[in-house]
């Protein structure tokens, strides 16, 4: 194929190669189809020529970004994860300034967290300076409904896309505290939005409470949490900490649209 090349005024660079350009439009749309269409939908939705559709799709095809399906649909594919998740990485080590701040002021460990195939998988820790104190490795993957920071990026979805999430991972219990019916969890969701910050109240693990905050913005949903002993977390605790996670939050979330 012809490698296409764009001019631009643009200020960090006088050249784009347009076809890097499309197939990165094309890889955008097939994520907002869902993951899975077809090349007449995906045609429609990038406005793109056909011969021009089918041409990168052999491309990505080749190099594992997309696969073709039984159904000769195309989907997302499998060489996309480790992309995305060293992408996901590296956003997290931008946070850890903003993070090491709230520990100084609040003196519990902070997580910022990303959701990846419906699931919570943390990012990045600043860890707390006391003895006892919440360690979580960077890396692990938990459940949206058991966590606070799944449960603040949740509220930021529609619904209906909650529920897809819950009913795709299951909800089973992590403590006997833990809410497992998706009804009980989607009532809470608007409470959680309109006051800005949820809570994991021993939800996750026994003698842990945890706050969290969605970021507002960002290439994916993410957000932060601080994780305590009981003893520390409480009520008081959560009214002094949340403008401080918000305002952090939001700097984080400048930091990423920048980046």
């Amino acid at each position: 194929m012809k490698e296409e090349v764009r001019n631009t005024d643009s200020p960090r660079g006088s050249q784009r190669v347009q076809v890097v350009e499309r197939a990165f439009a094309l890889l955008d749309c097939l994520v907002k189809l869902g993951g899975s269409a077809s090349a007449g939908e995906l045609k429609s939705a990038s406005g793109l020529a056909g011969p021009t559709v089918h041409r990168l799709l052999h491309t990505l095809i080749g190099l594992g970004m997309v696969r073709q399906t039984a159904e000769r649909r195309y989907a997302l594919g499998a060489n996309l994860v480790p992309l995305g998740e060293g992408a996901t990485r590296q956003l997290g080590g931008l946070a850890v300034p903003q993070m090491q701040s709230l520990v100084a002021e609040l003196g519990e460990s902070v997580n910022m967290a990303a959701m990846e195939s419906e699931m919570v998988v943390y990012i990045a820790q600043a860890p707390s300076p006391h003895s006892m104190r919440m360690f979580t490795e960077v890396g692990r993957r938990a459940y949206m409904h058991s966590t606070g920071v799944g449960k603040a990026m949740l509220a930021t979805m529609p619904a209906e896309r909650a529920r897809e999430v819950l009913m795709a991972t299951g909800m089973p219990a992590m403590t006997p505290k833990t809410l497992t019916k998706p009804e009980a969890l989607l009532e809470q969701l608007p409470v959680i939005a309109a006051q800005g910050y949820a809570l994991d109240d021993e939800e996750q693990e026994l003698g842990v409470r945890c706050l969290a905050v969605a970021l507002p913005q960002g290439p994916t949903r993410m957000g932060l949490s601080i994780s305590g002993p009981t003893a520390r977390m409480d009520d008081a605790f959560v009214r002094h900490a949340v403008p401080l996670m918000t305002r952090a939050a939001a700097e984080i979330s400048r930091r990423l649209t920048r980046s």
